[in-house]
């Protein structure tokens, strides 16, 4: 088995809805890495976020929709069986227990979140369990100094990463999709259509359960 056969991807969200840009962050992953896996980590609750919209059970069918039929996306739904708040140290120290010491894991992550990268629980402990596959996202704040410089002294080519456990900073490139979770909740509360920015067999499954009603 190769070393990217050996790797595997994981990207964290609330995923409240799962949109396009998920979707393509994970694929620019699979493809620019050459992974076999990318496994999308639904959270129960983030402990940086308010509660999510709807319930984990809808989030994970929806996200179970988006990706059917999609080779390399799968779905990792630990956090959503596990009590508290969702703290991506924990997945990760569970996560490399089950893959073993040698398999490189690729934690992903967009521009947006590292401003608020310090405020993570145990945050410097990420790079011991594993690497960190930077995205980048139109219109991200700058992350403070601290963080900038803790990404320079660990950046990595992605065939390092991939031949090593852990210990890396990767940065890729993707087309550039505006989107977030956050401004299609805003289109249905206004009554609008988020139509494109989200799969169709989402967007169904949302018009058939009545989820992120219009705001009277």
């Amino acid at each position: 088995m190769t070393d990217r056969q050996r790797a595997r991807g994981l990207l964290g969200g609330a995923f409240d809805p799962v949109h396009i840009g998920h979707l393509r962050g994970a694929l620019s992953v699979r493809d620019a890495l050459g992974l076999e896996r990318v496994d999308f980590i639904p959270a129960a609750q983030s402990p940086l976020k308010d509660q999510s919209t709807v319930s984990a059970t809808h989030r994970l069918e929806m996200l179970r929709l988006a990706i059917r039929d999609v080779p390399g996306l799968g779905i990792d739904d630990r956090e959503l069986n596990r009590s508290g708040p969702s703290f991506s140290v924990d997945t990760l120290m569970a996560v490399r227990q089950e893959a073993g010491a040698d398999c490189s894991l690729l934690w992903i992550m967009g521009t947006d979140i590292l401003p608020s990268l310090p405020q993570w629980s145990r945050w410097d402990q990420l790079l011991d369990l594993a690497h960190i596959v930077v995205l980048e996202r139109p219109g991200a704040m700058a992350p403070p100094e601290r963080v900038t410089e803790w990404m320079a002294q660990h950046l990595v080519a992605p065939d390092w990463a991939l031949s090593h456990p852990a210990g890396g900073v990767v940065k890729l490139s993707q087309p550039l999709l505006d989107i977030s979770s956050s401004q299609i909740r805003r289109l249905f509360a206004a009554g609008r259509d988020p139509r494109f920015l989200i799969p169709s067999a989402v967007m169904e499954y949302i018009a058939t359960h009545d989820l992120f009603a219009p705001t009277l």
